[in-house]
């Protein structure tokens, strides 16, 4: 019945409530993403049994927005020029991730995935597109693409086109800013992973429009570090939260920053257990001009609209979203490995190395009424 065409009422949105053996979650979200063109939600039946209102409402936050709802917007928002930088001109914002198979695994592609803000100047809502590239590689390789047609000759396309094209689609107007925020780059893949991308975003500008040439930031967003940030007076109440961490907002851009660069730690989350781990953001490339303080607050903000809990969280969302909708697209090849971090292969025996490259295997593709929502919430 799903799968039928045809239908005064097409179906939205399914409810699965899980069996107790794992292997279903997975073959659920291809299925429905790729080959019925459908959001689900998925719940456990300790859950489902007997929920609690916390509970209910986290699977409604994620419910909501799977459907095209909007949970959080900023308050600013609705303000002629509320927000300072996003609301003076359209302005979109990526998000971008690649993650990586598994160590040991070594016949996975890796799999990027790029996210956008489609509404403006709200910038809540953000649509996902996925890609699979070569084993391990960080640099995004479907960001810009040119294939030939045997009719319609040289044929652009890529993940930034595409969005970019969504955005008007959705907005009524082409985005005149660009803020690239960048997850999971190392210090020794900066200027290589720069020289690329901010390529690839230039040209996917450039194809939409003679002499469209928007201003990008460029921010790489790094959360695996060592640097931990206290209050200078330990024990002072006025300088930590309830679990004894620094107020949430906290930004150091001094001192302990590159003394030429732009970069700067911001812990926007408030601590709940442990030591909380600030963010650390390096701001590669600026053709828009941001002042710190203005870059600063901006990616402070965006950190109390992210969809799945009404709390600011330690990572701005584009870069979280992205990292979600990579993972979820490793379902596609995976099935439910990529519960416990192994892949087929993997288990019961080392895995045996392979001797050249390895083909990438193509992702099914998502529906594009399934794009249109956040479906990896």
């Amino acid at each position: 019945m799903l799968g039928k065409q045809g239908h005064e009422k097409q179906l939205q949105l399914l409810i699965v409530i899980l069996p107790e053996v794992s292997g279903s979650y997975g073959k659920i979200k291809k299925v429905c993403e790729t080959d019925l063109g459908i959001v689900s939600q998925c719940c456990l039946p300790r859950h489902a049994a007997r929920p609690n209102k916390q509970y209910l409402e986290n699977v409604a936050l994620k419910i909501n927005v799977k459907v095209g709802g909007r949970n959080t917007v900023l308050e600013r928002a609705f303000v002629r020029n509320g927000i300072p930088f996003v609301s003076e001109v359209p302005t979109i914002i990526f998000g971008a991730d690649v993650t990586h198979p598994p160590p040991g695994e070594d016949s996975a592609s890796s799999i990027a995935a790029v996210v956008a803000s489609m509404d403006w100047p709200e910038i809540t809502k953000y649509r996902g597109l996925v890609s699979a590239q070569p084993h391990r590689q960080e640099i995004i390789e479907d960001l810009f693409s040119v294939t030939k047609d045997p009719q319609r000759g040289n044929v652009n396309g890529g993940m930034i086109r595409e969005l970019l094209i969504a955005f008007r689609r959705k907005t009524g107007q082409r985005p005149e800013r660009i803020l690239f925020y960048r997850d999971g780059v190392s210090e020794g893949q900066f200027s290589h992973v720069l020289l690329h991308e901010m390529d690839a975003i230039r040209k996917a500008c450039a194809s939409l429009e003679e002499g469209y040439m928007p201003p990008v930031t460029f921010v790489v967003v790094q959360k695996r570090h060592h640097t931990r940030l206290f209050p200078e007076v330990h024990g002072r109440r006025d300088m930590t939260d309830k679990s004894g961490n620094i107020l949430p907002g906290t930004v150091v851009d001094l001192m302990i920053c590159h003394p030429t660069e732009f970069d700067f730690y911001l812990c926007s989350h408030a601590g709940i257990q442990g030591t909380s781990r600030p963010t650390h953001y390096h701001v590669l490339y600026d053709e828009n001009h941001f002042t710190a303080d203005a870059l600063q607050s901006l990616t402070n903000n965006l950190c109390y609209t992210y969809a799945r809990c009404t709390r600011a969280v330690s990572v701005v969302p584009p870069a979280y979203y992205a990292h979600l909708a990579a993972f979820r697209a490793r379902y596609y090849v995976e099935g439910d490995s990529s519960d416990g971090g192994s892949t087929p292969g993997s288990s019961g025996q080392a895995a045996i190395a392979r001797e050249g490259p390895v083909e990438v295997r193509q992702l099914p593709k998502i529906k594009d009424n399934v794009k249109d929502v956040m479906f990896y919430c």
